[in-house]
């Protein structure tokens, strides 16, 4: 793509680029690079000397030229199509040894991201979830552990340790003599399968990492995937190479989501560099008791259970409410914002596991103290329409009515409908506040 169609001569190039070295940033309000090509155009030789040279988000490249002609200043037609065909995009790419089977993806612009998995998948390697960093090539900068960490990067700066500049991420040093560094993590289900990924090289800028790829393995022994290191052992594309860039996060859906199931995926990031943030975005595929008659949480993420939508979720995310364990502070929970209206309620639909026969509810407020519900309802459906149910859909039924909520503590309340299977469940807190998790304790319906 280029930004001068139309343009005849010499005189009215250089009247678009305002006659200076630097028209392409008020101009295009992009970040700009400077570079030089040499274009043939019938007898006529044109330089284009010191022209600005951009990427655009869906990775083509615009130019403005200001040109130095060695032929006729005269008579010079520069034709968009043609220019783009001769101004061609090279990228490192083309020069990585180390080649993956292509995968067909589709990029996601940075701001739908959240929307795009969010509702659908959960996180599979979050370090809330258990995923666990096992190895890496080098973490001379900054751990590879951060990589896992729920909450956005952070920046400080000034902050300097001993390393040099802090960072909220992964970093590893300069000048790898390897074709990539790597990270190998083990997720934190049993087993998933993914539909995509997030790379956020947030802050990172003059150190982010060029690009990335991403690979796969189903494996129960921790030490045998260690030992490939940064070899070819077992590991299966999940993501084949992909260009980044500095500060922004990245996300690529998968055209056809993984059947296979992984246990542990290793992170490439070719050659060295920094990146702030990893995600896996899929589903776990639990391993559920061979009893039927257990009872166990099928609204947990680990066995499969996806929070699919909110009201509000303004102080901490819907997600937060199917992690394991009670977290760490109040930042872990789901937390709406202050309501200012007569007979407000805040609400979040989970979808559960498997159908379920639920026997009980455990409402945990855990470090929620003066921002707790006062109290807390809880409504079921067996939903077999399209897509997920929305919070007013047909069906929904009341199984546990308004219970008054306290500070710090976990609630447990019975299910009122114990012999009907459900395949999700809507809290409803009233009128909002923090609730850390929602187990919903249940038999398999089988």
């Amino acid at each position: 793509m280029v930004s001068f169609p139309g343009i005849e001569s010499y005189g009215s190039i250089f009247s678009v680029v305002g006659g200076s070295d630097k028209p392409a940033n008020p101009f295009q309000a992009v970040w700009c690079g400077y570079g030089s090509v040499t274009l043939h155009w019938q007898s006529a030789t044109v330089a284009l000397d010191n022209g600005t040279i951009h990427q655009l988000p869906n990775a083509d490249y615009r130019v403005l030229v200001r040109p130095r002609l060695v032929g006729p200043s005269i008579g010079l037609l520069i034709i968009a199509n043609k220019l783009a065909s001769t101004v061609k995009k090279h990228t490192m790419i083309e020069d990585i040894e180390y080649k993956l089977e292509p995968v067909k993806a589709t990029r996601i612009p940075s701001e739908d991201i959240d929307k795009t998995f969010r509702s659908s998948s959960i996180d599979l390697i979050s370090g809330s979830l258990g995923g666990k960093v096992l190895g890496f090539s080098d973490e001379w900068f900054a751990e590879a552990n951060n990589l896992l960490t729920p909450t956005p990067p952070i920046r400080q700066p000034g902050k300097m340790v001993y390393t040099g500049a802090w960072y909220d991420g992964w970093e590893t040093r300069r000048h790898n003599p390897e074709p990539f560094d790597w990270v190998v993590i083990r997720l934190g289900v049993a087993s998933g399968t993914v539909v995509g990924v997030e790379i956020d090289t947030a802050f990172f800028s003059g150190n982010h990492a060029p690009a990335i790829s991403v690979e796969g393995c189903f494996s129960q022994d921790d030490d045998e995937v260690l030992s490939w290191k940064g070899g070819k052992g077992k590991w299966e594309a999940i993501l084949d190479i992909q260009e980044c860039g500095p500060t922004q996060r990245f996300g690529w859906k998968l055209d056809e989501p993984t059947g296979k199931q992984y246990t542990h995926v290793r992170l490439n990031m070719y050659p060295d560099g920094g990146i702030a943030r990893f995600r896996l975005f899929g589903h776990a595929v639990p391993v559920f008791p061979e009893d039927t008659e257990a009872v166990f949480d099928l609204g947990a993420a680990q066995n499969g259970a996806v929070a699919i939508s909110c009201s509000d979720q303004h102080f901490g995310t819907k997600d937060n409410l199917i992690l394991p364990g009670r977290g760490k502070d109040m930042g872990d929970g789901w937390e709406t914002a202050r309501s200012r209206t007569k007979g407000h309620v805040d609400w979040a639909i989970i979808r559960l596991g498997a159908p379920a026969l639920v026997q009980s509810f455990v409402v945990d407020t855990a470090y929620f103290r003066g921002n707790f519900p006062q109290k807390a309802k809880i409504d079921a459906i067996e939903w077999k329409g399209e897509g997920e149910p929305a919070a007013d859909a047909e069906g929904w039924v009341e199984v546990l009515e308004p219970n008054k909520c306290g500070p710090d503590q976990e609630h447990s309340f019975p299910c009122s409908i114990k012999d009907r299977p459900f395949t999700h469940v809507k809290l409803t807190i009233i009128p909002d506040g923090g609730v850390k998790r929602l187990r919903v304790l249940a038999k398999r319906a089988v």
